[in-house]
């Protein structure tokens, strides 16, 4: 991975087993500038981060698709059952990847200066779900919102990130389904139905009601 990339830096892998059980751990710098949103993941006020983190966001994504990914984050078998069970749509026949961090929302960006933390699940992802992921985590600070559409509509507006968006919006509605985000619920299914013409699916199981 570039080292331009502002992330926590790894001093030391541990790896250890205990009967059936194995474990891993990472030992990383300590990060002391404050997160954007500690406590949720998705939005509910505007941070006004300035023009320079943005530009660093942008510059870190960018800089993160030409690491090797070794893993693919977004499974297309899941890709296959979401997009009909929380889109109301049928699955794109292909889905261009690139290697993003797979985990992109607020509560694992730092302020200026801008880190990216939890890196778990970087890998493959589709093209445009970085930002769409984040997006989706905006829906509620409709300015915030607005500017990530604008920070990357050079990939938020192509077909490939259309996808990549759809990718994001259905694993958020999938949280939905499982409990999670009841008062962006409504925010989310507005979103895909904008994307897509399709009415999607109340998740089940959600408070979101028809």
């Amino acid at each position: 991975m570039p080292n331009a990339v502002p992330r926590p830096r790894l001093y030391e892998v541990y790896d250890w087993t205990d009967g059936e059980w194995a474990f891993e751990a990472e030992v990383l710098d300590y990060v002391t500038h404050p997160v954007v949103s500690p406590e949720r993941a998705d939005l509910h006020h505007d941070p006004h981060l300035p023009d320079e983190w943005w530009a660093d966001l942008r510059r870190a994504l960018a800089l993160l698709t030409e690491a090797k990914g070794v893993k693919a984050t977004v499974r297309d078998g899941w890709i296959e059952r979401a997009f009909p069970q929380f889109l109301g749509i049928p699955a794109p026949a292909e889905v261009e990847r690139v290697t993003g961090h797979g985990d992109l929302h607020w509560g694992n960006l730092t302020t200026v200066p801008l880190t990216l933390l939890d890196w778990e699940r970087w890998g493959l992802v589709p093209y445009g779900y970085d930002a769409g992921l984040l997006h989706a985590n905006s829906l509620l600070v409709p300015e915030v919102a607005e500017r990530i559409r604008l920070e990357f509509a050079s990939v938020l507006d192509t077909p490939a990130g259309r996808v990549g968006e759809l990718a994001a919006l259905a694993e958020m509605l999938q949280a939905v389904a499982r409990g999670w985000y009841p008062d962006l619920a409504p925010r989310l299914l507005a979103r895909a139905g904008s994307l897509t013409g399709v009415r999607p699916p109340v998740p089940v199981h959600s408070e979101v009601r028809a």
